[in-house]
């Protein structure tokens, strides 16, 4: 299948069923193989997946002129959001007809869906985020968690953590970023969750590795890399020298790019008696899930039918 890609600038009509992957560098997404890997598994074939590449931190108006197209377009279905999930949100709540109260509470989309000159916006991360947390970790009752970065997927997961996991949540959950303001609304989000969790934010400076904070925790901590650092942006939030928590769990959202932070935890991870992981089987449950709200096909999370979509992805990646 044709990797085609366009911009805010270039969007036209579609010339059949598409379905859209709204990011930051979509070309390159392992998605194009695996899509035309699952159309004839889901009954798509004549479905296409275009990607729509925005810059980082753009205006609200480029959003809404593409979040506009999709709800016009006679053919556009909807689309998947990456790395844009909360500005999108924040500059086109407007467009859409509906959210789904995961959307409202966490202001973001993850999925748009596109019916009958109306769009709709989805937030699936709480689901997604628990899916593939259970891959790498089912229970993460006592234990500790650092996430680095306070976006989309971060606030989506810490959300769980908060709202979801009951019993398998963490006891202490240490969340940084950048910008205060991010950290401020996650802390509001989690704030009214489970008592039982406790919650610290930290406002690092742009470039100040996270060395420190993983020193601090107890053994068999999870450490997340949600900065978008080694994807969206180079490097990574640790130095080489960082040691992890003994016998934890090291997950890197990400699974494409130079993945400076997945090196560093495969390079530890004997010595450090690391469970490492990356952002795979996020990905596949995020596009499951995303494809099944726009296509209403009832697709499984687990099981033979699950199964048959991952072992399919796998096979391309």
């Amino acid at each position: 299948m044709t990797r085609e890609t366009l911009t805010p600038d270039t969007l036209r009509p579609a010339r059949r069923p598409t379905m859209y992957f709204i990011g930051v560098s979509t070309g390159s997404s392992a998605v194009h193989r695996v899509f035309a890997a699952w159309r004839p598994l889901l009954g798509l074939d004549d479905v296409d997946l275009v990607g729509i590449d925005v810059p980082v931190g753009a205006d609200p108006e480029t959003y809404r002129r593409v979040v506009a197209h999709l709800r016009d377009d006679e053919l556009s279905r909807g689309a998947l959001v990456t790395t844009h999930k909360i500005d999108l949100y924040t500059s086109c709540r407007d467009l859409l007809r509906t959210v789904n109260d995961d959307a409202a509470r966490l202001g973001e989309v993850s999925a748009l869906v596109a019916r009958d000159g109306s769009i709709d916006g989805l937030a699936l991360d709480t689901i997604t985020s628990r899916l593939a947390l259970e891959a790498i970790v089912a229970d993460l009752a006592g234990r500790e968690v650092l996430v680095m970065g306070a976006g989309g997927a971060a606030l989506a997961l810490c959300d769980y953590f908060a709202h979801r996991a009951g019993a398998a949540a963490p006891a202490r959950v240490v969340v940084t970023d950048i910008s205060a303001d991010r950290l401020a609304a996650l802390a509001e989000g989690v704030g009214a969750g489970d008592p039982a969790i406790t919650w610290q934010t930290r406002r690092l400076a742009p470039g100040e590795v996270h060395d420190a904070l993983l020193a601090d925790l107890a053994p068999g901590a999870l450490v997340v890399n949600a900065t978008g650092m080694g994807k969206d942006r180079p490097g990574s939030p640790l130095s080489d020298a960082a040691r992890f928590p003994h016998g934890g769990y090291a997950w890197e959202f990400n699974y494409r790019g130079e993945l400076d932070f997945l090196r560093q935890a495969r390079a530890r991870a004997e010595a450090d008696a690391l469970t490492v992981s990356d952002g795979w089987h996020y990905f596949v449950h995020g596009w499951t899930r995303a494809i099944d709200a726009v296509f209403d096909l009832g697709l499984p999370t687990s099981g033979p039918g699950f199964d048959r979509l991952d072992d399919a992805a796998q096979g391309v990646r």
